[in-house]
């Protein structure tokens, strides 16, 4: 069966209409398939870290903020258009125009455009599952998707930064966390948390 676009396709959680190649700050939340504690693993970890670590060098135009692996899922602050990205125009900063698509090729269609943070995502995810099987962990495996917040100010973004640095504590309150044989509160979403600090 040839490829529909207005039939095979996933629900986005993307915000309609946005622009996620224009400069700016974004969160995100990358989660491991079924929520497994990959990175428990020591070597496992280490894969994660050096790539994330890596992104730039990889993504033109592209920054790293504060970031943070957790045993199933990694935070970080993807920056489009470098550090300045809050006090510069679109056209200052990023010049990185996407590629326009070819709609007769399907792989065209459902890829993410050139300079946009889905594409920068997709390239982090290959590259980890990449190295995890040159090293026979031919089991691990990403939820499909991600998670992303866009951080539209300076203050929602030192609130962010807070929040992922604050993750390895409360890991302990986590539900997928082995050792939290008791029921406990589930812990804050960074949603919460910019809603407690008033933003």
């Amino acid at each position: 069966m040839p490829f529909d676009p207005d039939r095979h396709h996933r629900r986005s959680i993307r915000l309609k209409g946005y622009d996620y190649a224009q400069a700016g700050a974004y969160f995100v939340t990358i989660c491991t398939d079924q929520r497994q504690l990959f990175f428990d693993d020591a070597a496992l970890r280490q894969i994660a870290e050096e790539c994330w670590f890596a992104i730039p060098d990889f993504n033109p135009g592209v920054e790293l903020d504060e970031w943070v692996v957790m045993p199933n899922h990694l935070h970080g602050i993807v920056v489009l258009g470098g550090v300045g990205a809050f006090d510069k125009t679109l056209s200052d900063v990023f010049t990185n125009i996407p590629t326009k698509r070819d709609a007769t090729n399907r792989f065209s269609v459902m890829s993410p455009q050139r300079g946009t943070l889905g594409l920068v995502i997709r390239k982090y995810k290959s590259a980890v599952t990449g190295k995890c099987r040159a090293i026979n962990r031919f089991d691990f495996a990403w939820q499909s998707n991600y998670y992303e917040h866009i951080v539209r100010n300076e203050r929602e973004l030192n609130a962010i930064r807070q929040y992922i640095a604050n993750n390895p504590a409360n890991w302990n309150l986590d539900r997928d966390n082995r050792a939290n044989s008791e029921q406990r509160p589930p812990p804050k979403i960074v949603d919460d948390y910019l809603r407690d600090a008033g933003l």
